[in-house]
């Protein structure tokens, strides 16, 4: 379909007056194409890898570092630095620390969803990285929006739970 408007032409690709064209993304930049060829040649095995460097080092640094010395001292979370409430995610450095030193109970008391958490992603992993680099066929565990509901849903509990001030809650607090 043609209409002019003053004295410009616009020709309508979808035919008819009120269609949307179908969407053409944009051709990649040369930064994104230059990545998707590195990402094309690059050897199977080097994400797998890649992953497990970046764990090492924070395991590296978690080690070096020892969090839970003066930790309650002063606080990195700007959660707790700013309203005194423990967030989601405070006590996972700590939690973290326990478990790769092999202290279960003392991970679990700073953070018992993390240490629930982490047998899934390291069994994910290794399921992946099996899969990418030596073919293996591990079933992979699948991430439903009821999945993912829950675990939300359970990290707002146990948020609202550890700040709770009165026993058993106060197991909770980091």
């Amino acid at each position: 379909m043609t209409r002019t408007v003053g004295e410009q032409v616009h020709t309508s690709p979808a035919g008819g007056p009120g269609q949307v064209p179908p969407y053409a993304p944009p051709p990649p930049g040369r930064f994104m194409a230059f990545l998707t060829r590195w990402y094309a040649r690059s050897p199977r095995w080097l994400a797998p890898l890649g992953i497990l460097a970046c764990v090492g080092g924070a395991a590296a640094f978690v080690t070096v570092r020892e969090p839970v010395d003066g930790a309650e001292d002063v606080t990195t979370c700007l959660v707790k630095l700013t309203t005194g409430f423990d967030c989601p995610g405070c006590g996972g450095t700590r939690a973290f620390f326990y478990l790769i030193n092999g202290n279960i109970p003392a991970a679990a008391r700073h953070h018992l969803v993390f240490v629930f958490v982490v047998p899934f992603l390291v069994y994910a992993y290794v399921a992946w990285a099996g899969n990418r680099m030596f073919g293996w066929r591990l079933p992979q565990l699948q991430l439903t929006p009821l999945t993912l509901g829950l675990v939300i849903g359970t990290l707002g509990l146990f948020s609202v739970l550890r700040n709770l001030p009165w026993p058993p809650f106060t197991w909770f607090y980091v």
